[in-house]
């Protein structure tokens, strides 16, 4: 199997994808940001007050003079994006209170991402999760048939790839829900080179047990082969009846998936969250994300606790969204 970033640079390669990077004083941005415009793959966009930003890079020994820099407020087309910006809102926000939002780096950056002035959008080494989904909800908003956003984590050990979600935004799904969920992950595994085999999780397979909880994921399955019925899928399963093709046979024989799932959606935000730690602290894999699906152009959050390298590699999975 090729490797996940070397697959996404070949994608990218003369095909060259603006990403905008809101948190431009950050170092680990500015890390990330000359790494991937020395590269020549993806474009980055810093924002952020100009001086700001080129006196942190000077601090930290980074070389940043290639890169735009944009100080959202002196943007030349900030009242084009303010009034696109009140039209998008549809009368929640007066012209005056749009520019006072935009003067928020998120806001802008995601702004410039609907005007299609970007292609993609990376924040959150220094904002909370709310700071950089909000605008993309307000703005960007969800496709067509999906009701929210959701947040996966590409897992990824040797040469192994597995897709969780949702570890990082929707608390308690409902059925349709994590229908939604189950066709997005399929959507994101592909986007990476993965052959997606979706299994939707609970603590029940097949009805070993019958709960208000089991039945909710069970319902899933069923409104997730209507809606996508040439989408490898089943459950509801225990994980090991998933992964693991030897129990399978004796818990779900007859399964499409036969024990060989590499989509994993998790019942809850409590079990994802939980699951995907686990995978990576006690597993050894590596996890990268959240990257948020549904939405109609790429948004994705990072850590507060990030690296330099984290900050690049969700700036390339986020280009490859955007193809």
């Amino acid at each position: 199997m090729i490797d996940l970033f070397s697959g996404i640079r070949d994608s990218l390669s003369g095909n060259r994808k603006t990403i905008v990077l809101p948190e431009g004083t950050d170092g680990r941005v500015l890390e990330a940001a000359s790494r991937l415009q020395n590269e020549g793959l993806v474009k980055p966009i810093l924002l952020g007050n100009e001086t700001k930003v080129k006196e942190a890079a000077t601090e930290a020994g980074i070389d940043i003079s290639k890169i735009e820099i944009i100080h959202p407020g002196e943007a030349p087309y900030f009242e084009e994006l303010a009034g696109k910006f009140v039209e998008r809102r549809n009368g929640k926000a007066t012209l005056e209170q749009a520019r006072e939002q935009l003067k928020d780096v998120n806001y802008f950056g995601t702004m410039l991402v609907y005007a299609r002035r970007a292609d993609g959008l990376v924040s959150g080494a220094a904002h909370s999760t709310a700071d950089t989904v909000r605008p993309a909800l307000q703005i960007i908003k969800t496709k067509p048939g999906v009701s929210r956003t959701s947040g996966a984590f590409i897992m990824m050990k040797g040469e192994e790839r597995l897709v969780f979600a949702d570890c990082a935004i929707t608390v308690a799904p409902t059925s349709q829900e994590l229908a939604e969920i189950a066709i997005e992950s399929a959507k994101t595994a592909r986007a990476f080179g993965v052959d997606p085999l979706v299994a939707m999780l609970s603590f029940s397979t097949k009805g070993s047990a019958v709960t208000e909880e089991t039945e909710r994921v069970a319902n899933a399955v069923k409104i997730a082969q209507s809606l996508a019925p040439e989408l490898p899928l089943d459950g509801e399963f225990q994980f090991d009846a998933a992964y693991v093709p030897e129990v399978a046979a004796k818990k779900a024989p007859g399964s499409v998936i036969q024990g060989n799932a590499n989509v994993f959606v998790f019942p809850s935000l409590e079990a994802g969250n939980i699951g995907y730690k686990l995978t990576e602290r006690l597993g050894g894999y590596e996890a990268i994300g959240p990257i948020l699906q549904g939405l109609n152009a790429p948004v994705n959050d990072l850590s507060r606790g990030c690296s330099a390298d984290d900050v690049y590699k969700l700036a390339l999975l986020t280009a490859a969204q955007s193809l």
